[in-house]
Protein backbone atom coordinates (compact mmCIF):
# COMPACT_ATOMS: atom_id res chain seq x y z
CA UNK A 1 0.00 0.00 0.00
CA UNK A 2 1.70 3.40 -1.25
CA UNK A 3 1.58 5.80 1.95
CA UNK A 4 -0.61 9.37 0.47
CA UNK A 5 2.15 11.29 2.84
CA UNK A 6 4.61 9.99 0.34
CA UNK A 7 3.29 11.15 -2.74
CA UNK A 8 2.49 14.42 -2.01
CA UNK A 9 5.99 14.87 -0.95
CA UNK A 10 7.37 13.68 -3.88
CA UNK A 11 4.27 15.85 -6.22
CA UNK A 12 5.59 19.03 -3.88
CA UNK A 13 9.36 18.05 -4.61
CA UNK A 14 8.65 17.92 -8.54
CA UNK A 15 6.68 20.71 -8.51
CA UNK A 16 9.38 22.72 -6.65
CA UNK A 17 12.33 21.59 -8.95
CA UNK A 18 10.13 22.49 -11.88
CA UNK A 19 9.65 25.80 -10.69
CA UNK A 20 12.95 26.50 -9.75
CA UNK A 21 14.88 25.21 -12.51
CA UNK A 22 12.70 27.75 -15.37
CA UNK A 23 13.13 30.33 -12.63
CA UNK A 24 16.81 29.96 -11.30
CA UNK A 25 18.74 29.37 -14.40
CA UNK A 26 19.74 31.92 -17.00
CA UNK A 27 21.17 29.26 -19.48
CA UNK A 28 20.16 26.22 -18.92
CA UNK A 29 23.07 25.24 -17.24
CA UNK A 30 23.18 23.17 -13.63
CA UNK A 31 26.31 22.11 -11.78
CA UNK A 32 27.48 19.23 -9.22
CA UNK A 33 30.05 19.58 -6.71
CA UNK A 34 33.47 18.53 -7.43
CA UNK A 35 37.13 18.71 -5.86
CA UNK A 36 35.26 18.58 -2.60
CA UNK A 37 36.64 16.38 0.48
CA UNK A 38 33.97 14.14 1.89
CA UNK A 39 34.34 16.21 5.26
CA UNK A 40 34.16 19.61 3.41
CA UNK A 41 31.67 21.65 1.92
CA UNK A 42 31.62 24.57 -0.82
CA UNK A 43 31.00 27.79 0.69
CA UNK A 44 28.75 30.10 -1.49
CA UNK A 45 30.18 33.66 -0.83
CA UNK A 46 28.18 36.66 -1.14
CA UNK A 47 30.63 38.27 -3.82
CA UNK A 48 33.32 37.09 -6.30
CA UNK A 49 36.09 36.64 -3.60
CA UNK A 50 37.44 34.01 -1.28
CA UNK A 51 36.85 36.85 1.33
CA UNK A 52 33.26 37.49 0.87
CA UNK A 53 30.72 36.33 3.44
CA UNK A 54 29.66 33.12 3.31
CA UNK A 55 26.11 33.17 2.80
CA UNK A 56 25.88 29.28 2.53
CA UNK A 57 27.60 26.11 1.63
CA UNK A 58 26.57 23.14 -0.41
CA UNK A 59 28.11 19.32 1.08
CA UNK A 60 30.45 17.21 -1.45
CA UNK A 61 27.53 14.44 -1.96
CA UNK A 62 24.42 17.09 -2.01
CA UNK A 63 20.95 16.26 -3.71
CA UNK A 64 19.84 20.09 -4.24
CA UNK A 65 19.97 21.87 -7.12
CA UNK A 66 23.04 23.98 -8.19
CA UNK A 67 21.63 25.99 -11.34
CA UNK A 68 23.70 28.78 -13.37
CA UNK A 69 22.44 32.25 -12.25
CA UNK A 70 24.37 34.07 -14.21
CA UNK A 71 27.72 34.46 -15.75
CA UNK A 72 31.34 33.23 -14.68
CA UNK A 73 33.94 36.06 -14.35
CA UNK A 74 36.03 37.99 -15.07
CA UNK A 75 36.49 36.30 -18.41
CA UNK A 76 40.36 37.14 -18.50
CA UNK A 77 41.42 34.39 -16.06
CA UNK A 78 41.05 30.68 -16.91
CA UNK A 79 37.38 29.19 -16.23
CA UNK A 80 38.48 27.40 -13.23
CA UNK A 81 39.93 30.57 -11.48
CA UNK A 82 36.45 32.20 -12.99
CA UNK A 83 33.67 33.01 -9.57
CA UNK A 84 30.11 31.82 -10.95
CA UNK A 85 27.03 33.31 -9.73
CA UNK A 86 24.55 30.58 -9.00
CA UNK A 87 21.57 29.64 -7.08
CA UNK A 88 21.44 26.54 -5.16
CA UNK A 89 18.02 24.76 -3.95
CA UNK A 90 18.05 22.27 -1.33
CA UNK A 91 14.25 21.82 -1.34
CA UNK A 92 14.10 23.78 1.96
CA UNK A 93 15.94 27.48 1.12
CA UNK A 94 17.26 28.74 -2.48
CA UNK A 95 20.45 30.67 -1.41
CA UNK A 96 22.26 32.88 -4.34
CA UNK A 97 25.58 33.60 -4.36
CA UNK A 98 29.32 32.54 -5.68
CA UNK A 99 31.60 29.69 -5.82
CA UNK A 100 35.03 29.31 -8.18
CA UNK A 101 34.25 27.27 -10.98
CA UNK A 102 36.95 24.71 -10.20
CA UNK A 103 34.38 23.11 -7.72
CA UNK A 104 31.81 23.15 -9.89
CA UNK A 105 31.16 20.09 -12.90
CA UNK A 106 27.92 20.31 -15.38
CA UNK A 107 25.56 18.65 -14.75
CA UNK A 108 21.43 17.76 -16.24
CA UNK A 109 19.04 19.73 -15.43
CA UNK A 110 16.20 18.57 -13.42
Amino acid sequence: MINNKWIIIALAAGIGAITFSANATTDGVCYKVRNVENWDVLNIRAARSASSHIVGTIPPQQFGIIAKAGSCAPISLPLASRWCQIAYYDGDVTLHGYVKRRYLEKSECP
